[in-house]
Parts: structure tokens; C-alpha cells; sequence
């Protein structure tokens, strides 16, 4: 009999579907978990009590296997994962629609001058005049990172007529590099990020990216904040160069109320509100799992697993 660890939150979920060789344990709060923690052979422990996720994971001494609904993974001592050979699987890609979803809504908003419209409604004032006149269509996007977010961005995107170059890391026909897309950048009037946050892709987008990009054109931020650097995309709004920004994370989280990025009329900052605007992760991770859970049984491949490796 194979123990599962599981947070009590799966369990409308899962309950009666594992396979009889699984017996499940769940938990409701951080005691519980570190009770059970030493026994489970499966895990799956996400949101807890804000307990380092390292000290959890060092009372795990029999985990072979753990299961996160999250899709980054930078949080987790990947380090001690690898010394023990546990196998970490995340939920690459189900959170992929409605990201995705708020990535066109961030293009929009951009695009319609949408904030002065809001702020005309709070006024009662009826404006004259489109305070936003960019359209999407014909626009030109790069997408950096062509995982489930950036993929589904991009399936997203064609639909309204916006010509979409994706960057990845592997080559692939009519796709850009990692050693390629600095290059292109002039060419965009949209630039979306949705990599991984790992020690490659930190300040990825600094002083020289926001001057190559192309004068007034927008930089939306999916992956983490780390991968902007923020005093240079402040000093490139400032300048005109970056038309705007739509930043669904920042660095740090949450954003201090004094930081100065909160004072830009061009900026959008939305609390990493992007992956909770739903209600299904949780049923999808759930499924995903249970399928995995079947794998496991029988000595299959998983689905989402990571490349403790490459952090993700």
C-alpha cells in the first residue's frame, strides 16, 4: 500500500477515485501535515500555514513522488528534490486559460486607454473623445516562452488577426531562440512573458532589452517578477521608449503601497491576481493528478513533470 499525503482541499476532488493500492491521509492545517508528513510516499501539500516549504520537505524522508498545483516551481528546494530523487510534477499548462485570458485583457487595456475610461465613470464625466485608439489587429506580438501560458496567449491572439512570434529554448520552424529574439525585439509593438523564473531568466528584460524594443511598444509580464528589472522599466516609461507595461507580479510581492511603480498612469499592476481570476484550477489539477496516480501504478510517465535540472 502506496501512502498519500494530500491537502484536505483535494478531497472532494479525489476521494473514492485512487486506485486501491493508494491509501490516502489528508490534512487541514500545518500540525496535521507535519504528522503525517514523515510517512507519505506521495505529496501533495500545497498551501499550508506558511511553514518553509524546505522544513516540510526535510521531515519527508520516504517522498518519492510531489504533486503542486502551482506552475512555477522557484519556491521549492529543488536541490534537496534532486539529493532524494523525488519526482516533482506542477500544473504546467491548466492554468494556461485564463492567464492567457488576462494577458489579451492587459493588451486591451493598453490598447483602449482603458484606465481613463474607468476613471470617466468614477467621475460621472462623459468623454469626447476615445482616450485609447490602438487596435489589435495587424499588431505584431512576441511571446517569450512557449509553454502552456504562452501557447494558449498565442492561440489567443491569432484569433484577432495579431501576428504572433513565440521565442523558446529548443529550436523549432518559425519559432525564436533564446540566443535570437534580443535581435527582434525593434520589431514588436507587443512584448508577453510567460518563462520560467529560473537564475537564466532573472533581468532577462533590463536597460538594453527596453532600448531595443520598439519606441511606444508594451511589455506585459506573466512569469515572475524577477525577470523585469524594474528600476529599468521605470526609467524606460519614464522616457517614452516603453509605451506601457502590464505587470500581473512585480519584485517584491506584494508591491510596497510607497514603491514608486505604483505611480505610473502607463503602468498596470495586478496583484498576481491573473492565475486566481477562476474557479477550476483545483478540479483540473485533481484530474491531472488522479490520471498521474494511475501512471504511478503502473510504472509510467507522468504528465508535468520537472526538470529539477532547469526549474521547470
Amino acid at each position: 500500500m502506496t501512502i498519500a499525503v494530500l491537502n484536505a482541499f483535494t478531497r472532494r476532488f479525489v476521494e473514492g477515485r485512487l486506485p486501491a493500492g493508494i491509501e490516502p491521509y489528508y490534512f487541514a492545517n500545518g500540525d496535521e501535515l507535519r504528522a503525517l508528513v514523515p510517512k507519505a510516499e506521495i505529496g501533495w501539500f500545497d498551501s499550508f500555514d506558511g511553514t518553509p516549504v524546505r522544513e516540510i520537505l526535510e521531515l519527508a524522508e520516504n517522498l518519492k513522488w510531489l504533486n503542486t498545483l502551482a506552475a512555477g516551481v522557484d519556491f521549492f528546494p529543488l536541490d534537496l528534490l534532486g539529493e532524494r530523487n523525488v519526482t516533482l510534477t506542477n500544473s504546467a499548462g491548466l492554468n494556461s486559460i485564463t492567464i492567457a485570458e488576462y494577458a489579451v485583457m492587459g493588451m486591451l487595456v493598453i490598447a483602449k486607454g482603458y484606465r481613463e475610461v474607468v476613471r470617466s465613470q468614477e467621475r460621472r464625466e462623459w468623454l469626447a473623445d476615445a482616450p485609447g485608439k490602438l487596435e489589435l489587429f495587424g499588431s505584431k506580438a512576441l511571446i517569450i516562452g512557449a509553454g502552456g501560458i504562452g501557447g494558449r496567449t498565442a492561440e489567443l491572439l491569432k484569433t484577432w488577426d495579431v501576428d504572433v512570434t513565440m521565442v523558446r529554448r529548443n529550436p523549432a520552424p518559425g519559432v525564436l531562440t533564446a540566443d535570437q529574439w534580443r535581435a527582434r525585439l525593434g520589431e514588436f509593438d507587443w512584448v508577453v512573458i510567460a518563462v520560467p523564473s529560473t537564475a537564466d531568466t532573472d533581468k532577462m528584460m533590463s536597460q538594453a532589452e527596453f532600448a531595443a524594443m520598439k519606441p511606444g511598444a508594451a511589455v506585459l509580464n506573466f512569469s515572475r517578477g524577477p525577470v523585469i528589472d524594474q528600476d529599468a522599466l521605470m526609467a524606460a516609461v519614464t522616457s517614452g521608449q516603453v509605451g506601457g507595461a502590464f505587470l500581473d507580479v512585480t519584485d517584491p510581492e506584494p508591491l510596497p503601497s510607497d514603491h514608486p511603480l505604483w505611480g505610473f498612469d502607463n503602468v498596470h499592476i495586478t496583484s498576481h491576481l491573473s492565475g486566481r481570476s477562476q474557479t477550476r484550477l483545483i478540479e483540473r489539477s485533481a484530474e491531472r493528478f488522479i490520471e498521474n496516480v494511475t501512471c504511478w501504478e503502473r510504472g509510467e510517465l507522468l504528465a508535468g513533470v520537472v526538470d529539477l535540472s532547469l526549474g521547470y
